[in-house]
């Protein structure tokens, strides 16, 4: 008489390790180099995020930083710039009595 084979409590292959998916987010080291306005250099390390995300997960990231960016362009238009020159002596100065 035969030994019991390969029954269906046979042991299963083994998972295929997280690190070797192919689909699993994995860092693409684009470099980033500082701008000198601290901003917009929060904004570009806001990249960084995408490399522990999905595929999926990039637009959302992607269109934040565009909205931080686009914010700091639009304050840089909306700071007072340095006085203007005086305005001229005018004739018709109601200052005058």
């Amino acid at each position: 008489m035969a030994g019991p084979g390969p029954g269906p409590q046979a042991e299963a292959a083994p998972a295929a390790e997280p690190e070797d998916d192919p689909a699993a987010p994995a860092p693409l080291h684009v470099p980033r180099t500082p701008t000198g306005n601290a901003e917009v250099d929060a904004q570009l390390d806001r990249l960084a995020d995408v490399d522990h995300l999905a595929t999926d997960g990039h637009v959302e990231v992607y269109e934040d930083v565009h909205r931080g960016l686009r914010d700091a362009l639009t304050a840089l238009d909306a700071r007072p710039g340095p006085p203007g020159p005086p305005a001229p002596y005018s004739s018709n100065d109601s200052n005058r009595s």
